[in-house]
């Protein structure tokens, strides 16, 4: 074995391309997730949930990973306490029967070296959904505060939220719906 490794050290082939999974969790200082849609044409509403936690792992020498992204639906924060209200409400989110919504990826789709898009499946009011999540940014380095790995990303879907039983207003008030998940997360 020690001469294996030596002759892979002396033939300058790097020991990261065996390279194991990582875990990472996420930060709750700089992860959350926002949704934005059209307010009867008039404008584009966006709005976000303040907390949301997220576990991830990557393989990217082997080209894999998973997620699991959990957001807490009573924490919606759309700049109105009044509004807050009513988007936690029976119509849209019913957060007293359904205080989360979950994603958890089937499969992790790389180009290149890094994630590009991530199937999985979304749980909004205990509707299940399959929803692509395209990841639109993607980074990993030493962490200059915590002296770990971190790895951060955005990832973006869109929904119809009629299909969760959250449609109130439609089409009136877009039935379309872009997710946004941003995340930094830890090496655990």
């Amino acid at each position: 074995m020690k001469k294996i490794f030596a002759l892979l050290v002396a033939a300058g082939i790097s020991m990261s391309a065996f390279a194991a999974p990582e875990t990472f969790t996420s930060d709750a200082n700089h992860t959350f997730s926002s949704f934005s849609y059209s307010h009867f044409g008039y404008s584009i509403q966006t709005s976000r949930f303040n907390n949301t936690t997220a576990k991830f792992t990557v393989d990217r020498a082997a080209k894999t990973g998973s997620v699991e992204a959990t957001i807490d639906t009573k924490s919606v924060d759309t700049g109105s306490k009044l509004f807050d209200g009513h988007i936690q409400g029976e119509d849209f989110l019913d957060t007293g029967k359904f205080p989360t919504i979950t994603y958890k990826s089937t499969k992790v789709n790389f180009k290149g070296d890094v994630p590009a898009t991530i199937d999985g499946n979304l749980t909004i009011k205990g509707i299940t959904k399959p929803v692509t999540l395209t990841v639109t940014h993607f980074q990993c380095a030493d962490h200059p505060m915590m002296k770990k790995l971190a790895c951060g990303a955005n990832a973006t879907a869109k929904i119809k939220r009629t299909e969760f039983n959250a449609g109130k207003y439609a089409p009136n008030v877009g039935d379309e719906v872009t997710l946004t998940l941003a995340i930094e997360a830890i090496k655990e």
